[in-house]
């Protein structure tokens, strides 16, 4: 967020919380992008904060209650709050259970029995969803706007194009099974703690084949799921590359050093594409 945006962000989340009994003397930013998420002391609760036009943050909710309930490896709402979304300032508060992390990585079969366990429980839930081409579909038309992505030069716009429309449709029409996931279960989006693995994050929720997920994950743990097609995960590690990729050229991101981790997708994508012998599904 802006700076601006950010200290009004930060006192939503102190008075949301200060109004709902609980004790806020300090506020550490845990992470600042599009919204910040923060730990407030010593009430000791995760805080992420969005613009109020951010809704989604409802979907979210429900998403988590219900895959807690059904036992789901994902991070809990404060017990101590009614569970809900909180409008305050023009901004939507949500308060979590704060996990105190272990310093170790999760091990590529943990983390796939986590995601393994995840998508189970995600298989019960009937929520609307967006097909994980609608995203594909978003980015690609990030790539057709100059105006909107004016710093990528027209090799990489072509790039990024020809691969978002070339594998977003060679998937799509795959006809696999698919099923509701996350969308975006990288180690970002994994806590490492005391009881394992635990997801959180879960507003960029889709519909698509497991691989879609797998894609965001550490390679080595493609290796550790179950019934695996590697060729279809192979194709969405290049399609996801690209659609991370093109966010970061978006004149409007705000993910930490954007920029220059685009740069480096882009040469990643055309490496992945030069092994496969050109685009692989063109």
């Amino acid at each position: 967020m802006q700076a601006s945006e950010a200290s009004r962000a930060v006192a939503a989340a102190r008075s949301t919380a200060s109004s709902l009994g609980l004790t806020v003397d300090d506020v550490i930013v845990l992470h600042d992008s599009n919204k910040l998420t923060l730990r407030l002391l010593p009430c000791d609760v995760v805080a992420r904060v969005a613009p109020a036009a951010h809704q989604v943050a409802r979907f979210e909710v429900e998403v988590a209650q219900r895959l807690a309930a059904s036992g789901c490896p994902v991070a809990a709402l404060d017990p101590r709050v009614a569970p809900g979304v909180y409008e305050r300032d023009g901004f939507v508060v949500t308060l979590w259970t704060h996990y105190e992390p272990v310093t170790r990585e999760v091990p590529p079969a943990d983390y796939a029995h986590a995601l393994k366990r995840l998508h189970a429980g995600m298989r019960g839930l009937d929520v609307p969803a967006p097909r994980f081409t609608d995203r594909v579909e978003e980015a690609q038309r990030l790539v057709a706007d100059r105006d909107r992505t004016p710093a990528l030069a027209d090799a990489d716009r072509e790039l990024l194009g020809d691969t978002l429309r070339n594998l977003g449709r060679a998937i799509g029409e795959r006809g696999g099974a698919e099923q509701l996931l996350h969308g975006e279960p990288h180690p970002g989006n994994v806590l490492t703690t005391r009881n394992g693995p635990l997801f959180i994050d879960f507003e960029t929720c889709c519909r698509g084949p497991v691989e879609f997920d797998l894609a965001h994950a550490p390679e080595e743990v493609g290796a550790h799921y179950p019934g695996v097609d590697h060729d279809l995960l192979r194709e969405c590690r290049i399609l996801m590359l690209a659609m991370i990729t093109t966010w970061r050229w978006d004149r409007g991101d705000q993910f930490p050093d954007g920029r220059r981790l685009g740069t480096e997708w882009l040469a990643r994508i055309r490496a992945a594409l030069d092994r496969d012998g050109g685009d692989p599904r063109g």
